[in-house]
């Protein structure tokens, strides 16, 4: 098993910290960023899908804390939805990364891909949509389905990932009627939440790889800051923008894994 750096080239260490800064930038903005750090994870000599998986995890922990922060110091989000919703999505996070060893992602990759086309056309069809919050529910209808789409996402992310904060922001905006840069700033605490609960599946299976995990989580946090900062002074037009960026690009690579494992 790899504990630290021994067998890895400068070369793939410079990658993996350039990786994980941009995966920090776009988790911070719209989610999706392990589309971009767990790939990088992956060239490195000898390490297991579970060890990717969990020190994906670790990393992306560093970012999501990072850029939950400064999205609160400057949005202020309702912690009074953001808070029930991450906690049921820590415990649903927890349960699916249980599950993730016996299911074959694969199973589900076909259907996510039809989500993600359906959110992109959703978003890309409708441009006034995410501009400005106008809740679409109130009072106890409200929590009820905030901490539905947490205990579903949450699922989903320990179960298989990709795609977990688009997912989120997209719910927020849509089923609920927030403004994308509010979507985004509770994701963050969301998505905080789900990365947690995965990692306290993965710590006692000694999965993580702890050197390149304290070094992605650098990486993240540099990019979750400047992330958050670029999302609030550019505003939702931009994160929609953004948004749809990095749907069509997981609408892309998860679309080519299903060509490969079904038709290649």
């Amino acid at each position: 098993m790899i504990s630290g750096f021994e067998s890895i080239q400068l070369t793939t260490i410079i990658l993996i910290v350039v990786a994980g800064f941009a995966a920090g930038w776009v988790d911070a903005v719209v989610g999706g960023g392990g589309l971009i750090q767990l790939p990088a994870l992956l060239l490195v000599p000898g390490i297991a899908p579970v060890q990717a998986l969990a020190t994906n995890k670790m990393g992306s922990i560093f970012g999501t804390a990072t850029s939950a922060a400064t999205y609160y110091r400057r949005v202020g989000p309702d912690l009074r939805t953001a808070v029930p919703m991450a906690a049921i999505a820590l415990a649903g996070s927890f349960g699916g990364a249980s599950l993730a060893a016996s299911l074959p992602a694969g199973v589900f990759k076909p259907i996510i891909v039809v989500a993600l086309v359906a959110v992109a056309l959703f978003t890309a069809l409708k441009p006034t949509v995410g501009d400005l919050t106008a809740l679409r529910h109130d009072g106890h209808k409200h929590y009820v389905v905030a901490c539905l789409i947490g205990a579903v996402i949450g699922f989903y992310d320990g179960l298989i990932g990709p795609g977990t904060g688009s997912f989120l922001v997209i719910a927020l905006v849509s089923a609920m009627g927030y403004a994308f840069l509010e979507a985004s700033a509770k994701a963050k605490i969301v998505n905080m939440a789900t990365n947690a609960g995965a990692l306290l599946f993965f710590l006692p299976h000694g999965s993580i790889l702890w050197g390149l995990g304290l070094l992605l989580g650098a990486a993240n946090m540099a990019g979750g800051y400047l992330g958050a900062r670029t999302a609030v002074n550019q505003g939702s037009k931009f994160v929609r923008v953004v948004f749809l960026v990095v749907v069509a690009a997981l609408i892309v690579k998860l679309g080519y894994d299903v060509w490969e494992d079904n038709f290649a």
